[in-house]
């Protein structure tokens, strides 16, 4: 193994932490339908979306070399620097964690790298051409390219389907949802392991430990991948249920539709070297899978508050990474102090998590925070409303229940008798 220095033994753990929140801040991207639909139970499908990851966190290195070689010119970049900007990027995993919002663990950690790299040697350390093709461009295209592969995916579905029993064809979806699943969760750890590996590598890179350009030594791709599938498997229960029943209510044949464009999507980009993220990959697949459904909804509510986080994700994680930084730049009591505030911050956000907790006992339920009648009101627009001088329909709070009223043409004309319900 290379010389490391305590410090930068202290930035590799940091980096594996990282890791270990991005695995289970983005465990929704690859069971959150398969969980809703019913098609695994929660605990079994994190257990087999952990194994994934770590299987996938072997097939490629063309992210982590993205990362590590093509972000921030390595030059001339402290050890510190990596550091704080892993800081800025765990604990905004930790704070959108909180609020139960699928936003990006990728751009978190571009942002606190962009920040901290900017704080310690200016403009000049950042390769903006490298961050507008691979990171910017991925981040507006993915989500668009999986939600409209998803809907059409959906929509071809039900009408392959349109003249066979939805009951004798959802066993066979749910087998195929499992299936996509573990695609996804193969595409997660190829794509979002990379992302420590590179960070890992990076800080070897400016510690002296290994020659700029080198790929990651495979200590370090082992941990990454142990790391991820390790927060894989702990569930963030609130984002998955988010994703599996805030955004809208999928049925087997959307949820299969929505993880094989997701995952088609994650797969090619980790060819390509492309570092998207494989959140909004997934969260605009499952909303194009809503909508791809005749009569589907989806909560745009929700949807509205997690595309502000989107927008929110990089320039908050970069102002932290750069806070950060600015302290480590003082010396070992700024570093020691950022270690602190990183181990008050992510103490006081757990705390806050413990008051309402999510785990996979009511991942699934109902009680969703949506404002009464959010749901009644979008089915209600997209019914047809009733022919002029027909029966009129009065329905009770759970659409479960019609009580047809009759509605008279002629205010003179005697009352018609009541319709049998």
């Amino acid at each position: 193994m290379e010389h490391i220095t305590l410090l930068l033994a202290i930035v590799v753990v940091t980096a594996l932490v990282f890791d270990f929140t991005n695995g289970f801040h983005d465990t929704a991207n690859a069971m959150a339908t398969t969980i809703s639909t019913g098609a695994l139970k929660p605990k079994t499908a994190v257990a087999m979306s952990a194994v994934l990851n770590l299987v996938g966190a072997f097939l490629s290195v063309e992210v982590a070399k993205t990362i590590s070689g093509g972000i921030i010119n390595e030059e001339g970049i402290r050890t510190e620097v990596i550091f704080a900007a892993l800081v800025g990027a765990i604990l905004w995993n930790l704070l959108t964690w909180l609020l139960g919002l699928p936003s990006s663990s990728s751009h978190a950690l571009f942002g606190g790298l962009i920040g901290a790299a900017v704080m310690s040697a200016g403009w000049s350390a950042v390769n903006g051409p490298t961050i507008v093709t691979k990171v910017l461009i991925p981040a507006v295209a993915a989500p668009i390219v999986a939600g409209l592969a998803a809907m059409l995916a959906t929509r071809l579905t039900y009408k392959l389907g349109a003249k066979t029993d939805e009951k004798h064809t959802a066993k066979g979806y749910r087998v195929g949802q499992i299936a996509s699943a573990g695609l996804v969760s193969l595409a997660h750890g190829t794509n979002d392991a990379q992302k420590t590996m590179g960070i890992i590598t990076l800080a070897l890179i400016t510690g002296g430990a290994i020659a700029p350009g080198s790929n990651p030594p495979l200590w370090v791709i082992v941990s990454a991948g142990v790391a991820i599938a390790a927060g894989t498997y702990l569930g963030g229960w609130r984002i998955i249920r988010t994703m599996g029943k805030g955004l809208t209510d999928l049925r087997p044949q959307q949820g299969f539709a929505a993880q094989t464009s997701a995952a088609t999507v994650i797969l090619a980009s980790s060819h390509l070297g492309f570092s998207l993220s494989t959140t909004q990959s997934c969260s605009g697949a499952v909303m194009g899978a809503g909508l791809g459904r005749k009569g589907g909804v989806v909560r745009w509510s929700t949807a509205t508050r997690m595309f502000v986080a989107w927008g929110l994700t990089l320039p908050a994680a970069g102002l932290v990474g750069a806070g950060a930084e600015f302290l480590t730049k003082q010396g070992p009591w700024g570093i020691a102090a950022v270690a602190v505030l990183l181990i008050a911050g992510s103490g006081v956000i757990w705390s806050l998590s413990r008051r309402k907790p999510v785990d996979h006992h009511n991942v699934t339920a109902d009680d969703l925070d949506e404002p009464a009648g959010v749901v009644t009101t979008a089915i209600a627009a997209v019914t047809p409303p009733p022919a002029a001088g027909s029966v009129a329909a009065v329905t009770d709070e759970d659409l479960k229940t019609t009580i047809p009223a009759p509605v008279p043409t002629d205010p003179t004309a005697p009352p018609a008798p009541a319709a049998a319900v």
